[in-house]
């Protein structure tokens, strides 16, 4: 029997806009969710974005993470790329600097980590890129969290090195069979339809193996998505609660 949950956080990807150009609906999002994915000019993000992202998280208390990815900008950090683990830890501990001293200037700190995009799905198969990241995140700071999917190559490397996992559901995206998700290149991948993410929310929190759940800030109607959920979560009498 699956254990009762009494509490679920909710992060969203934010901070993603750049210069002129603007992408999701941050400031809808940001009363709506516990956690925020600010990306770390990687993959999005200019320096005033990432400012301004996380003054207004520390206002509302919402709690900061750095999601780290490829240097891809031109791509989106969707792009699978190549870079030796050596590097990969160095660009890992550059980004997470950078966020941490903007969260400094506005009062508060990261308190977790997630990668993006290709990063994500990367370290969930490859151990070398995996142990790379925790790598990074040990150095760092070992009592920061890693945000990521149960029983991948990057759980087991946070593991090892006694770092803390917290377990990634998603809400506006399908799953395969074996508990991934579907590419995003395929039709049936995004779930844009709110009342369709709030029943997706429903069945990932009533399977008792998530301790948060994902609204991406680039999808269509993002704010929408997350009002419904917490519309689901709280009929089903769950506290919307960050895990950092």
């Amino acid at each position: 029997m699956v254990a009762a949950v009494h509490s679920m956080d909710i992060n969203a990807d934010l901070g993603e806009s750049f210069g002129r150009w603007t992408l999701g609906d941050d400031a809808a999002l940001l009363p709506l969710i516990t956690s925020a994915n600010v990306a770390c000019g990687f993959h999005a993000g200019d320096p005033t974005t990432l400012r301004t992202t996380v003054l207004e998280a520390t206002r509302l208390g919402v709690v900061v993470g750095a999601q780290i990815s490829y240097p891809d900008l031109v791509g989106f950090g969707r792009r699978a790329m190549e870079v030796e683990p050596r590097d990969l830890e160095s660009d890992v501990l550059y980004q997470m600097s950078a966020l941490d001293g903007l969260c400094r200037v506005a009062g508060s700190a990261v308190r977790y980590l997630k990668p993006h995009g290709a990063l994500y799905h990367r370290t969930l198969v490859d151990a070398a890129q995996a142990d790379a990241v925790a790598s990074a995140v040990a150095l760092y700071d070992e009592t920061l969290p890693i945000l990521t999917m149960e029983d991948g190559a990057l759980a087991d490397a946070a593991h090892r090195r006694g770092l803390r996992v917290v377990r990634e559901g998603f809400v506006d995206r399908a799953y395969r069979p074996d508990g991934r998700l579907v590419p995003r290149t395929e039709p049936s991948a995004l779930l844009t339809d709110p009342a369709e993410a709030a029943e997706q929310a429903a069945r990932l929190v009533d399977a008792g193996r998530f301790d948060s759940l994902c609204v991406h800030g680039d999808t269509a109607g993002a704010a929408a998505i997350a009002v419904a959920v917490r519309a689901a979560l709280d009929s089903a009498g769950i506290t919307v609660r960050a895990f950092a």
